[in-house]
């Protein structure tokens, strides 16, 4: 038995499990495979960043600027965090047009934001593109080894006294009216029955849609997608110096430490029901390493280094995370819908849903990710 149960060791269930644990709660989390093994896994880093992001995810962006700053400290561990800055480069007059909105929403929402002229965007870009004309530059932006900070934290929790068991997948739950009092799930090789004490706390994103639609009776509005991601052989130091994104092609730059270019943005691979994993498509990768080198020309020569599309990620049809509590299970809260949208806000969003379990109360600012969104 646990009073909270997890599912899911990624960047959410890990943090969260760090946050009950410091409270003294009994917290136990089951990961199928290993700690971050999925999303919160894999090549390279993810954006910490708040430049174009949804206007509903921008109060959690303020907050979380503040936790990454410290992170590695208060958990002990290496997060790889830097603020980089992120230049949101613009290309087309019509962009352009729209970009002074933006600047002054973000501001408003305390996300330091400058529209920045040609010439100012190839101060601090000089190897951009002659066709940039102009970049949203959110200086506090930037990036963090997404492995090691979810590693990182699933220790803390376990040094804070939670438990994490690996190798756990969780195939079902019991319920009692609308209350769920045990979760089933494969450890060791046997089949278990964990009785629940006071909450669920469902996480791990790629499974969630399935486990409530055979659970609970309940379709959520999401679906799957294996994300491509590329590094490209760079020299070092690599021709840019900032997070880079795009007002219209779908496409994120990062400088990584070992001197190679992650590339990614969108593109996608494909399911192979052959090798039961995401597989990538020579068609995107191409598309995607051609939409960098039309930025940065320098680019255009480099090989590509390594291509991964083998963790599925889920997507909202709002594109922005789901977080509550779902009917037919009143203590089971459901965070998913993460896709390009969850990792910089996870200290923030975490911490929330941690206090949201202990008190049984909604936090404001996870209100605009309720279930009930969907609906009239």
């Amino acid at each position: 038995m646990a009073d909270y149960v997890i599912v899911g060791g990624g960047i959410y269930g890990c943090a969260i499990a760090w946050e009950l644990a410091k409270a003294g709660e009994e917290t136990l989390l089951l990961e199928a495979k290993s700690i971050a093994s999925g999303a919160s896994g894999g090549l390279g880093e993810r954006g910490v960043r708040a430049n174009g992001r949804d206007l509903r995810e921008l109060p959690l962006m303020r907050l979380a600027y503040d936790i990454w700053l410290d992170l590695h400290e208060r958990i002990g561990g290496f997060t790889g965090y830097r603020r980089l800055g992120h230049l949101h480069l613009i290309e087309r007059e019509a962009d352009l047009a729209g970009a002074p909105a933006q600047v002054w929403m973000q501001n408003r929402q305390g996300i330091e934001s400058h529209l920045l002229e040609a010439e100012q965007s190839r101060e601090l870009e000089p190897q951009l593109s002659e066709n940039v004309i102009g970049a949203i530059y959110c200086p506090k932006d930037g990036v963090a080894d997404h492995s090691a900070t979810t590693r990182a934290i699933a220790e803390a929790a376990r040094e804070a006294g939670a438990q994490i068991i690996e190798n756990a997948p969780v195939t079902g739950l019991r319920r009692q009216g609308d209350v769920i009092i045990s979760i089933r799930a494969t450890i060791d090789g046997k089949d278990r029955e964990i009785e629940v004490g006071k909450q669920v706390i469902l996480l791990s994103n790629a499974h969630v849609a399935g486990f409530v639609r055979d659970n609970i009776g309940i379709e959520l509005p999401l679906w799957r997608m294996w994300p491509q991601v590329m590094a490209l052989a760079a020299d070092i130091p690599p021709p840019m110096t900032h997070l880079i994104g795009h007002a219209h092609r779908t496409l994120a730059i990062k400088p990584l430490p070992d001197g190679r270019v992650m590339v990614s943005g969108g593109w996608r691979g494909r399911w192979d029901e052959a090798s039961g994993q995401g597989e990538p498509v020579a068609e995107q990768v191409e598309g995607n390493r051609l939409q960098a080198a039309a930025v940065y020309p320098a680019l255009a020569e480099l090989e590509v280094d390594e291509v991964f599309t083998d963790r599925a990620e889920m997507i909202s049809v709002d594109g922005i995370p789901i977080i509550d509590t779902l009917p037919g299970a009143a203590n089971m809260l459901v965070g998913v819908g993460w896709s390009g949208h969850g990792w910089a806000i996870a200290p923030a969003a975490a911490k929330l849903m941690a206090r949201w379990a202990l008190s049984g109360e909604r936090p404001e600012m996870l209100a605009s990710f309720g279930y009930g969104r969907f609906f009239a």
